[in-house]
């Protein structure tokens, strides 16, 4: 059995809400926690239900597994990525996929 650390599970929550630019209280509104708990959870100080670990990952644009468990597996790894690009507007994905590409290339130029 994989154990799920807190405090690590936390660093992932601020992670991606900090990815996603979302201000702690904006997250707690979203997810119908208080932002004390928010924090708390963000430490690992405090453990959550399931219903609120969904409601979470809903909010973040992740899946449980990843807030769980991180990224282990290499599709995985994009959990993060894939949660902030999920906030972009349907008719702007074109303009986001050329700032990828050039980024991409840039840094492939750079190696």
């Amino acid at each position: 059995m994989t154990h799920v650390d807190p405090v690590i599970m936390g660093e992932r929550i601020k992670k991606q809400r900090l990815l996603n630019g979302y201000s702690r209280e904006k997250l707690a509104e979203m997810a119908d926690i208080t932002p004390r708990f928010c924090y708390d959870l963000e430490l690992g100080l405090k453990n959550m239900s399931v219903n609120t670990l969904c409601r979470l990952c809903d909010a973040l644009h992740v899946s449980v597994d990843y807030i769980l468990y991180g990224s282990s597996e290499s599709s995985g790894k994009l959990d993060s990525i894939i949660g902030v690009i999920s906030l972009c507007p349907a008719n702007k994905l074109s303009h986001l996929e050329q700032i990828i590409s050039h980024y991409v290339q840039a840094v492939q130029d750079k190696e």
